[in-house]
């Protein structure tokens, strides 16, 4: 059984930083493409940050240069660290593991105040 468990939302000030995790299980996490996704209230999911087992990231425009993806192979975790969060950036955040089938987390959310 494939579990992706989100962790670290939170409510934060505009400018401040949240470090979210998502723990995998039932999946050989090494060779997956591991994301973080976000949809706010009435908009589409979209893309944040994706990061391929060879350690190659992307980042959707809107958080380049703020947030940076990671994973920990041994422990079977992605990060998501964010910084100088906006009001924007407010919504729940996905995990996504991908290799040919999605698996997804049922979401942390991010509250970024003004």
């Amino acid at each position: 059984q494939v579990q992706l468990v989100e962790s670290g939302g939170g409510l934060v000030q505009a400018g401040g930083s949240l470090r979210l995790s998502c723990a995998a299980s039932g999946i050989v996490f090494s060779v997956y493409r591991m994301g973080w996704y976000r949809q706010a209230p009435g908009k589409q999911r979209e893309l944040v940050a994706v990061i391929r087992s060879n350690g190659v990231t992307n980042y959707a425009d809107s958080v380049r240069g703020r947030f940076a993806i990671s994973r920990d192979n041994a422990k079977s975790t992605v990060y998501l660290q964010m910084n100088s969060l906006k009001p924007e950036d407010t919504a729940d955040y996905y995990c996504n593991a991908f290799n040919i089938v999605d698996f997804w987390g049922e979401g942390t959310l991010v509250t970024v105040s003004s």
